[in-house]
């Protein structure tokens, strides 16, 4: 059968194939977007994430040229340009939102505004904050060499940076948005910190991968954490209906001046008092007292010789 032949059966074979997949999307809701409008754009808010960094670390990305002399005009073009397209995407959520509630009467297009605006005169007060951020990373790590190899390097400030911005706006009670900038930044770096979670000033992950940061999390002040470190919850509680139970303190609370190092678990409504100290790849789920230094008892380690005939151990 040459290809001519075959060419029937393969428009079939999609018409087919695509009548089986439409069969699929019926009566979903939440995984179709199909005549839906009002969500926000991925893209468009990344968008919105590197405008705000260049306000955050003004010429640090190298798209705008910032100097003494243009530094005001620059600032003002950034914020312009946020405050439209930050409210796109906001009234985008809010609308989404309503419809999913049934909200008619909410001005989503008056609130986006308010709410671009609320964040972007948060700025200074972010700024303020990373700044301790970065000191914690030079003070915190040797291999450290200036602020500018922080800033233009370390996951952990990218991670925090992006966190600070979704923090404001989920206080804000925006929907979506935050936890798409939260995603975006654990993508890029592979820190998850959900936008609710409370950190204080001067945090500090050194190298960051698989640090898992939960949504009712509370982070004191000077708080540094190693790789790999979960702030977890326990197994969620359900009501009678076996629904979760949703908006209950579940993850831990770690007050000012403690250290949490590498692959650490701390799971569920518990409080590491100050200046306690956690060491490696413990698994804690009760309270530690203040100035404890928590370890596992040392394993014991086996050394063998390699066998010379076969070169295995």
């Amino acid at each position: 059968m040459d290809a001519a032949e075959r060419q029937p059966d393969s428009r079939s074979d999609i018409n087919q194939i695509t009548q089986d997949i439409i069969r699929t999307y019926e009566g979903d809701s939440g995984i179709n977007f199909i005549d839906v409008k009002n969500l926000p754009v991925k893209e468009k808010v990344v968008h919105t994430i590197e405008l705000l960094l260049e306000l955050l670390f003004p010429g640090y990305t190298g798209r705008r040229r910032v100097t003494r002399e243009n530094i005001e005009s620059v600032v003002m073009e950034l914020l312009v340009i946020l405050r439209r397209e930050l409210a796109e995407q906001i009234e985008l959520a809010l609308r989404h939102n309503c419809r999913m509630q049934e909200c008619p009467t909410c001005d989503c297009a008056t609130l986006a505004v308010q709410n671009a605006m609320t964040l972007l005169g948060r700025i200074p007060a972010i700024r303020e904050l990373l700044k301790g951020d970065v000191q914690a990373a030079y003070d915190g790590d040797p291999a450290a060499k200036s602020f500018e190899e922080i800033v233009i390097s370390y996951p952990h400030l990218l991670a925090i940076s992006i966190h600070r911005i979704a923090h404001e706006l989920n206080h804000l009670e925006v929907p979506l948005i935050p936890r798409m900038m939260s995603e975006y930044a654990h993508s890029k770096t592979g820190i998850d910190i959900h936008p609710a979670a409370h950190i204080g000033r001067n945090f500090f992950i050194d190298h960051g991968t698989g640090v898992v940061i939960g949504e009712t999390a509370i982070i004191g002040d000077n708080v540094k954490i190693y790789q790999g470190v979960t702030l977890g919850a326990l197994s969620f509680p359900r009501d009678e209906r076996g629904q979760i139970i949703r908006d209950r303190k579940r993850h831990p609370t770690l007050e000012d001046n403690v250290t949490v190092y590498a692959e650490a678990t701390i799971l569920g409504d518990i409080t590491i008092g100050a200046g306690a100290v956690i060491g490696g790849n413990v698994w804690i789920r009760d309270s530690v007292p203040p100035g404890t230094i928590v370890t596992i008892s040392k394993p014991d380690l086996v050394y063998r010789k390699k066998s010379r005939k076969s070169g295995a151990s």
